[in-house]
């Protein structure tokens, strides 16, 4: 195994644990978890043909051992109770379900998406939601799963699933107005 392919795959071991951190919320698993990554990686590196560049198929690797991780955490000791505490949600919104003060409209988000202080902020905002709420979101909208999926994984009804995107969603909105687009 030539070394500076190693090296190149060591180099990526920080991006890996931050990706893995945000996904599982817990240290010793995204530890665990990137490093089944790295081992898969050596283990194939023939199977690299350079169609895609190595942090993509390196990302690609992790994400597999993630939905892993998750799936045994889900099976082993579900998460229950926590998305009980709406109360801060809730207020957002009048009895009819209307915006008490309607979110003002943001100017170029697709153009934040760039800036890297934008995806710190988006990170944190993650951070602050609710464990199981972030999974969801996470399996979802970054790592592209399907609702019926995640369902599956994590053991919800759809109905939960789609209340729990719909709060992730919600969540973030409130959090990055506050945070990055009110600044």
């Amino acid at each position: 195994m030539p070394a500076d392919f190693r090296a190149e795959i060591e180099a990526l071991r920080p991006y890996l644990m931050r990706y893995a951190s945000l996904q599982l919320r817990n240290r010793e698993a995204a530890e665990d978890a990137v490093q089944e990554a790295l081992l898969a990686a050596l283990g194939a590196e023939s199977g690299f043909a350079g169609r895609s560049n190595l942090r993509t198929w390196l990302t690609g690797i992790l994400k597999h051992k993630i939905i892993d991780t998750i799936r045994r955490a889900s099976r082993d000791s579900p998460l229950a109770g926590e998305e009980s505490d709406a109360s801060e949600f809730d207020a957002l919104f009048d009895e009819r379900g209307h915006w008490h003060k309607h979110p003002d409209a943001w100017s170029d988000p697709d153009g934040a998406l760039h800036e890297k202080q934008f995806l710190a902020a988006l990170e944190s905002c993650l951070a602050a939601l609710p464990p199981r709420t972030a999974q969801v979101f996470l399996l979802r909208e970054h790592m592209g799963l399907e609702t019926a999926e995640i369902c599956k994984e994590l053991g919800l009804t759809a109905s939960h699933c789609w209340v729990l995107l719909y709060r992730a969603r919600m969540a973030l909105r409130e959090c990055l107005q506050k945070n990055w687009f009110a600044r």
